[in-house]
């Protein structure tokens, strides 16, 4: 099992937030623009572990070269079921540097907008405190 799985699914975020690169970059699968830098991938991180429920991972797929690997997940936001993968990419150090999220169906996706917009000024605030410490 992959180090950010067993991370995630035990909801270790100290351990999250230490396999992420400084500059890594954050695609989020509502969001047009992606995020850069770990302070607002962390926070937004967790604030999606505060939105979705019966989280868990069903499938992992790694590259041959070990820097790829997609984590296919299952979860609900409300009462919605959604469908999703983490996409990773490893830098040299071993810590993620490119993160893309893509979630089905789109009724799931839209609760996870939702969902996600009335957590942003917080996410907003955590990713300022992540950013100055």
């Amino acid at each position: 099992m992959h180090p950010f799985r067993k991370a995630v699914e035990a909801g270790d975020h100290a351990a999250i937030e230490a396999l992420l690169a400084e500059d890594v970059v954050f695609t989020s699968p509502v969001a047009f623009k992606p995020y850069p830098g770990k302070a607002i991938t962390a926070a937004i991180l967790r604030g999606v572990s505060r939105v979705f429920t019966d989280f868990r991972y069903v499938r992992e797929i790694a590259g041959a070269e070990g820097r790829d690997h997609a984590l296919v997940f299952e979860a609900k936001v409300g009462d919605k079921t959604i469908t999703g993968c983490d996409f990773l990419h490893f830098d040299e150090d071993g810590r993620i540097d490119d993160f893309m999220i893509m979630v089905r169906p789109l009724t799931a996706a839209v609760a996870l907008s939702e969902a996600m917009g009335a957590q942003f000024d917080r996410i907003a605030r955590e990713a300022a405190q992540g950013a100055g410490a």
